[in-house]
């Protein structure tokens, strides 16, 4: 996923991750496949917060903390992504959509876009869901060799 992330040029400028061993081993992972290390603040709120905790850091957040990343578990993560997710218009996006809907499984990647002047706008139903891309989606050996 780190490669994919790099790839697709999805590389964070801040990090919101939850206290837990496994997200901080997950971030590593990440981490160690990117040139550029982003600002990172572990929050032990995040730890299996339902999605409104999840919106309520994220608000938090500074303006300038954008691309941001977060680090957290399920259920409140995929229930904060289709939160924040609109309405899709088009093929593509509803499919995306669609497979978010079915499963968010460990080190899956959903990116959404905002338009907003900060993070303290932040509102449901605000995002476009741009990707969506699960470990067993990228081809043979990247997700072997990534998180």
């Amino acid at each position: 996923m780190a490669l994919y992330m790099r790839i697709k040029d999805y590389l964070p400028k801040a990090v919101l991750c939850s206290t837990a061993q496994r997200t901080r081993e997950t971030l590593d992972l990440l981490l160690a496949a990117w040139t550029k290390k982003p600002a990172i603040r572990y929050e032990r709120e995040l730890y299996l917060a339902d999605w409104p905790v999840l919106l309520a850091s994220l608000k938090k957040a500074p303006a300038r903390a954008s691309p941001l990343l977060l680090v957290g578990h399920n259920p409140g993560i995929e229930h904060l992504a289709l939160a924040l997710a609109l309405q899709p218009e088009g093929l593509a996006a509803r499919a995306r959509l669609q497979r978010l809907t079915q499963k968010f499984p460990t080190a899956a990647l959903a990116v959404l876009d905002f338009d907003i002047p900060s993070w303290r706008a932040l509102k449901p139903g605000m995002g476009q869901l741009v990707d969506y891309v699960r470990p067993k989606d990228l081809p043979d050996g990247s997700s072997d060799a990534e998180a």
